[in-house]
C-alpha cells in the first residue's frame, strides 16, 4: 500500500483542557480533608473525561495529613478522583458545595468519612453498598460458572441472582428519589438500565421484538439529563454513548445521521456535552470500517465544523477537515461517481469510463510498486474473467507516474481490461490545462486521486450501470459474494459490510480526527 497523506486530531484530552480553560471562574467552597497515614507529601485531583481520567490539580499534604483543594465551577463538576502515592486512588464527586472528606492511606473504602458534602454522603452509602453486594454475588457467580453442575443444579443461583439485581435496582431507585436533584442521584440515574414496556398483545413474535427494539431505541436517553454539563465528566456517559452509536443504532449512515442530529440537538445549550457528543460520533465515523459510513464523517464536517459550531477547533484544523471530507464527498456510497478520462498504455488514446459502462463497473486504483497491489491486482484479475461475459468491466487506473514499471507490471501479469494512467507530461499545469479547454478531460478526472479519496492503494469502487457506487474498499472476495448476491435478486446491505484491511504496518489508521502530524495531503509521494 502506498501513504499519501496524514492527519492530526483534536485529542479529548486535548477538549477536555480546552473545556476546562474556557471555563474557569473563581470558585467559592473547597474540597479539604485529612489522609491518616499520610504526611509531608503530594496528593492529586484528577477528573473523568468520558471514559478517561485526566490529572488536574495538586495539593501538599502537610505534616498533620490535612490537605486541601479550590473547588469547581460548575461545568467542571463532576466524577474525580483523589490519587495518593502508590498510586492509589478512589472515586467522588465534587458539585458546587463544600466537601470535608477523611480518608486512609491505605485507600480503604469503609474508612472514608465524609463530614460535609450531600452528594459524597450519598454517593459513598451507594458505593457501600454495591461493595457488599459484591461479596453476596461472588458464591452465586462460582456456581453458575461451575461446568460441573447441570442447568437445573444451577436453577437455585439464578433465582438468587435475580433476587440480588431487584435489590440493587431497588437501592439506586430509592436514593434517587430521596434527593433527585443532586448530581450523585443524576450520575446513577444515567448508570440504570431501562425497562421497556410489555410489546402490545395484538402483535407477533417478530414485530414485539421490532416493537421493543424500537421503543428503547427511543428512550435510550430517557434517564440521562442532556442539558447537564457534568455529566461528561463520568465513564457511564461515555459507555452509552459508545453502545448508542456502536451497536443501538443500525449501521446504516442515512439512519445514524438522522439519530446523530435528533441526539446532538437535544444538547443544545450543554457546551461540554455538544462538544463530546460531536467529537465522538466524528471520530467514531471517519476510523469506521464499516462501508460507506464515510457519509456520516461528510455530513457532520459539514454540519458542526465548517458551520463554526465546533468553537473547540482552531481554523487551521477546520481547514483539514474541511480537505478531508471534500475528498470523500464525490465518491460516497449511491452517489454517481464522477468520470474519470485518462489516456491509456499508448499514452495517446484517452479512454472515459462512463464510456466503457457494463453492467458493474469496477473502479481499480493501484500502483505497480504497492505490496498489497501486487497480491491484490490478480485476485481481481480473476474475478473480471469469470464476470466479464455477465457485463462485469474493469477500468483499471495505474497511480505510478512511472509509467515504465506499470506497463511492464500490465505486460507480465496480462492485464487485459481497460488501462489508464496519467504521466508527467499530463500532470504539468500547461498541459492540464489545454486538455481541459479541449474538452479532451475535465479536472475532476486529473485530480481523481482527490476525486476519489486516494489515501492508499488500492482502492476499489463498485458501480452499477448507471455508475452510482454501490460498494467500496472490498476485498476481491467480497466482491465476488456481492456480485452473486446481486445476481440472485438480494439486496446490498452496508451494515453487514466491512472494508478489506490489510495485515501489515504499512496500512494505518489515517484520517482528519486520528492522532499523528498531518503531512502535505494529496498527491504522490
Amino acid at each position: 500500500m502506498k501513504k499519501t497523506k496524514t492527519f492530526l486530531i483534536i485529542t479529548l484530552a486535548m477538549i477536555a483542557g480546552l473545556s476546562a480553560k474556557a471555563q474557569k471562574q473563581p470558585s467559592k467552597y473547597t474540597i479539604k480533608g485529612h489522609i491518616e497515614g499520610l504526611k509531608d507529601t503530594v496528593v492529586f485531583l484528577a477528573n473523568y473525561y468520558g471514559n478517561k481520567l485526566y490529572y488536574n490539580d495538586t495539593s501538599r499534604v502537610d505534616s498533620k495529613g490535612n490537605y486541601s483543594f479550590k473547588g469547581k465551577p460548575y461545568n467542571e463538576c463532576g466524577k474525580y478522583a483523589l490519587v495518593m502515592p502508590g498510586p492509589k486512588y478512589f472515586d467522588f464527586v465534587i458539585a458546587e458545595e463544600n466537601i470535608v472528606m477523611n480518608c486512609d492511606a491505605s485507600n480503604d473504602v469503609e474508612k472514608i468519612e465524609i463530614k460535609e458534602s450531600v452528594n459524597n454522603k450519598e454517593f459513598f452509602e451507594y458505593i457501600r453498598f454495591i461493595n457488599k453486594k459484591i461479596k453476596e454475588r461472588q458464591p452465586i457467580d462460582q456456581v453458575l460458572n461451575d461446568s460441573t453442575l447441570t442447568e437445573d443444579q444451577k436453577k437455585d443461583a439464578r433465582e438468587q441472582l435475580k433476587r440480588l439485581n431487584k435489590e440493587v435496582i431497588e437501592f439506586q431507585t430509592e436514593l434517587i428519589k430521596k434527593n433527585p436533584e443532586t448530581l450523585t442521584s443524576k450520575l446513577l440515574k444515567m448508570n440504570q438500565e431501562l425497562e421497556a414496556p410489555a410489546a402490545p398483545d395484538s402483535l407477533d413474535e417478530d414485530k414485539k421484538k421490532l416493537w421493543t427494539y424500537y421503543w428503547f431505541r427511543e428512550h435510550y436517553w430517557d434517564n440521562v439529563d442532556l442539558k447537564d454539563p457534568r455529566l461528561v465528566r463520568d465513564q457511564g456517559f461515555h459507555r452509552l454513548l459508545e453502545t448508542y452509536i456502536n451497536q443501538t443504532l443500525p449501521q446504516i449512515p442515512d439512519t445514524m445521521i438522522k439519530e446523530a442530529k435528533k441526539l446532538i440537538d437535544r444538547t443544545i445549550g450543554n457546551e461540554d456535552g455538544f462538544k463530546y457528543i460531536v467529537h465522538f460520533i466524528t471520530y467514531t465515523s471517519e476510523t469506521s470500517k464499516i462501508m460507506c459510513m464515510d457519509e456520516l464523517f461528510v455530513y457532520m464536517v459539514d454540519s458542526y465544523y465548517t458551520t463554526g459550531k465546533a468553537t473547540w477547533m482552531k481554523p487551521d484544523k477546520v481547514e483539514e477537515m474541511k480537505k478531508s471530507a471534500d475528498s470523500k464527498r464525490y465518491c460516497l456510497c449511491n452517489e454517481i461517481a464522477p468520470d474519470i478520462i485518462l489516456p491509456d498504455t499508448s499514452e495517446k488514446k484517452w479512454v472515459s469510463m462512463k464510456k466503457s459502462a457494463g453492467k458493474y463497473t469496477l473502479l481499480v486504483i493501484w500502483e505497480s510498486s504497492c505490496g498489497h497491489c501486487k497480491k491484490e491486482v490478480p485476485k481481481l484479475l480473476d474475478l473480471y474473467h469469470r464476470w466479464k461475459d455477465k457485463g462485469f468491466v474493469v477500468y483499471a487506473v495505474g497511480n505510478d507516474l512511472e509509467n515504465d514499471k506499470w506497463k511492464e507490471f500490465i505486460r507480465d501479469k496480462k492485464l487485459d481490461w481497460i488501462n489508464v494512467s496519467d504521466t508527467k507530461e499530463i500532470m504539468k499545469q500547461d498541459s492540464a490545462s489545454k486538455l481541459i479547454w479541449q474538452g479532451i478531460t475535465t479536472l475532476q478526472s486529473l485530480n481523481y486521486r482527490t476525486t476519489y479519496d486516494v489515501n492508499s492503494t488500492p482502492k476499489v469502487f463498485l458501480m452499477d450501470k448507471d455508475f452510482k457506487i454501490i460498494a467500496k474498499q472490498l476485498s476481491a472476495e467480497q466482491l465476488e459474494e456481492l456480485l452473486n448476491n446481486l445476481e440472485n435478486g438480494g439486496k446490498i446491505d452496508s451494515s453487514k459490510m466491512k472494508n478489506h484491511e490489510y495485515e501489515d504496518e504499512d496500512h494505518p489508521n489515517q484520517g482528519a480526527m486520528r492522532n499523528g502530524n498531518r503531512g502535505g495531503g494529496g498527491g504522490r509521494k
